[in-house]
C-alpha cells in the first residue's frame, strides 16, 4: 500500500499541470458543498439568535370571540398559579399626548401588569417597574423608555419627575433601557413609550375595552413553551365552547422549527448541487485515468513481465485516482476555510459569523474518497486485465 502511494505521488508529480486540472472539478465541488452549506447554517444561526433575543420564551394569546365569557384580570391571576406558567400579563396599548414643562409629543402608551417585565425580557436603567399594588390601586405611575427621557424630559435620571399624559399627572418611577434586541424594540425604537398599570389605563381611557383580548405568557423554569401552549389551549377550548377559531396562540418555537425545516431543505438542495459538481469532477478523473492507462501501457507490460500481479496494477492505478481526489479535497477544504473567513469579515458589521461545518467537511471527505474509488476502479481494472505480451507490443 505504501509503495502504491509513493508511485501514485511520483506519477502525479511528473504531470503537475494535468493533475491540477484533473483536481479542479473536485476542488470546485468541495468548495461549493462546504461553503454554501456553511453560509446557510451561519445565516440561519444568526437569525435564530436574533429571534431568541426577541423573546422566544414568550407565547402570545389573542382572543377573537369570547363567547360572552370575557377574560378578566382575576382569570389571569388564577392562571398564573399553574405550575407550567412562569409569568402571565395582559397588555393593551393606545396613543396619547405627553407633556413635560413646555415640551410635548405623542406617546405609545401601554397598560400592563408587573409580569410583563419578565415576559418581554425588559431591562431597567433606573428606578423600578410596575408593582402589583400599582395595578390594584390604579396608581398614576409610569415607566418610560430612555428615548422619552432624553427627548422629552431632557435627562435620564428623571425618576420622581411628573409628566402629563392626556391631561393626567403621572409620576415616573422607572426608566427602561432602549434594547434593540428586545421584541418590543420592533415597535418602539426611537419613540416615546410609557408603561402604566393596566387598571389605570382602563380608568383614564373609555376607548380601551375592559375585556382582555391579548395577553403574554412565559414558561416556568423546567417547563417548555409546548407544555404551556397545551395548557392554554385546553383552558381556552373549555372556556370558548371548544371553538378553536375563537382564539389564537402564537408560539415562536413554531416559527423557529419552520425556519429549521426550510434551512434543512435548502442545505440539502445546495448539497445536491455541489454533489453534482463532485460527480462531474469524478467523470473527469475517470477520463484522465483512462488516458493515463493508455499512455503507460508499455510500463504495465514491463511490470507484469517482471512479476507484478493483477492486484498490484489494480492497486497502483486505483491509488492514483484516490490520491487525486483526496488532494483536491484537501485544497477545496482549505479554500473553503479562507472564503468563510473572508465572508465573516465582510459580514462582521451585521453580526453574522460563518463557521466551517465540520460534519459537512467529513461528508465531503468521504464523498471524495468514494468518487476516487468508484471512478478510478474501471481504469484501474482495465490496466490490471492487460496481457503482458499485448502491453509490451503496444506502440500507441
Amino acid at each position: 500500500m505504501i509503495q502504491s502511494l509513493r508511485l501514485a505521488l511520483k506519477s502525479l508529480a511528473g504531470n503537475r499541470m494535468r493533475a491540477f486540472l484533473t483536481m479542479l472539478g473536485i476542488i470546485i465541488g468541495v468548495v461549493a458543498l462546504v461553503v454554501l452549506v456553511s453560509l446557510v447554517n451561519g445565516a440561519t444561526s444568526s437569525v435564530t439568535d436574533v429571534m431568541s433575543g426577541l423573546g422566544s420564551d414568550m407565547l402570545e394569546t389573542y382572543i377573537y370571540d369570547d363567547k360572552g365569557n370575557p377574560i378578566t384580570l382575576t382569570d389571569i391571576e388564577e392562571w398564573s398559579d399553574e405550575a407550567e406558567i412562569g409569568e402571565i400579563s395582559p397588555c393593551v396599548s393606545t396613543m396619547a399626548t405627553v407633556k413635560y414643562g413646555s415640551e410635548s409629543g405623542s406617546l405609545s402608551l401601554y397598560g400592563t401588569t408587573p409580569g410583563y417585565y419578565e415576559v418581554e425580557n425588559l431591562s431597567l436603567s433606573l428606578g423600578r417597574f410596575l408593582k402589583t399594588t400599582d395595578v390594584e390601586n390604579s396608581n398614576y405611575v409610569c415607566v418610560i423608555n430612555e428615548s422619552m427621557a432624553e427627548s422629552l424630559i431632557g435627562f435620564l435620571d428623571c425618576v420622581g419627575e411628573e409628566v402629563s399624559i392626556d391631561g393626567m399627572k403621572f409620576t415616573v418611577v422607572g426608566v427602561l433601557e432602549d434594547d434593540s434586541s428586545s421584541f418590543m424594540s420592533l415597535f418602539t425604537d426611537g419613540l416615546n413609550v410609557a408603561y402604566i398599570p393596566y387598571t389605570t389605563l382602563l380608568r383614564m381611557s373609555s376607548a380601551v375595552s375592559t375585556d382582555i383580548t391579548e395577553f403574554y405568557v412565559s414558561a416556568a423554569p423546567g417547563h417548555t413553551n409546548a407544555e404551556v401552549e397545551t395548557l392554554l389551549t385546553d383552558i381556552m377550548m373549555e372556556r370558548f365552547d371548544n371553538d378553536e377559531d375563537a382564539f389564537y396562540i402564537y408560539n415562536q418555537d413554531d416559527l423557529e422549527e419552520s425556519l429549521s425545516m426550510v434551512t434543512t431543505i435548502l442545505s440539502g438542495l445546495l448539497g445536491g448541487i455541489a454533489a453534482i459538481s463532485l460527480l462531474v469532477g469524478g467523470i473527469g478523473i475517470m477520463n484522465i485515468m483512462l488516458v493515463t492507462v493508455t499512455e503507460r501501457t508499455r510500463e504495465i507490460g514491463i511490470r507484469k513481465a517482471i512479476g507484478a500481479t493483477r492486484g498490484n496494477i489494480l492497486r497502483q492505478f486505483l491509488m492514483e485516482a484516490i490520491v487525486i481526489c483526496m488532494i483536491g479535497c484537501a485544497i477545496g477544504i482549505f479554500l473553503s476555510w479562507v472564503i468563510l473567513q473572508l465572508a465573516t469579515i465582510v459580514a462582521g458589521s451585521l453580526g453574522v459569523a460563518f463557521a466551517m461545518n465540520w460534519r459537512i467537511v467529513l461528508i465531503a471527505i468521504a464523498f471524495c474518497f468514494a468518487i476516487g474509488l468508484v471512478f478510478g476502479l474501471y481504469p484501474a481494472n482495465r490496466a490490471a486485465k492487460m496481457k503482458p505480451i499485448d502491453a509490451l507490443h503496444y506502440n500507441g
